[in-house]
């Protein structure tokens, strides 16, 4: 039986490189956040648990790995809208803001949603960078 040949460099870069992605959106609260990166055509989803423990005395053990687990999750992207129904987005931009230049996130806005399907918030977002491209400038053609 003669030997399959070797894919072509083409098919190979192909397997092997990861796509571009020029906008994401975080659903985040305190248990976990929804990492969905995309551009025109793709889009990645990534999930991070947090290992924080609510107590019942109204303070919480925060996990220290969670944010920057977030934020490395986001590294390529270049503008970020983040959401979720509680404090922690704004948690999460405050402490994006408060490592300038370490965590270089563009964190253009954080707005309030409850508990939607990854596929309702990138349809939020679509529809936000629509608008913000139209204004801003759309970073795919830069």
């Amino acid at each position: 039986m003669p030997a399959r040949p070797l894919p072509s460099e083409t098919e190979q870069t192909k397997e092997t490189l990861t796509m571009p992605t020029f906008h994401a959106i975080v659903w985040i609260d305190h248990q976990e956040a929804h990492v969905l990166m995309f551009d025109r055509e793709h889009i990645e989803a990534q999930r991070i648990k947090s290992r924080s423990h609510h107590k019942h005395q109204g303070k919480d053990s925060a996990d220290p790995n969670y944010f920057p687990g977030v934020a490395t999750a986001l590294a390529g992207t270049h503008e970020v809208l983040v959401t979720g129904p509680g404090a922690a987005r704004n948690e999460f931009r405050d402490w994006c803001l408060d490592r300038k230049p370490q965590v270089n996130l563009n964190i253009v806005d954080s707005v309030a949603s409850d508990h939607p399907t990854d596929a309702q918030v990138v349809a939020m977002a679509r529809k936000y960078f629509a608008k913000y491209d139209r204004m801003a400038g759309d970073p795919a053609l830069t």
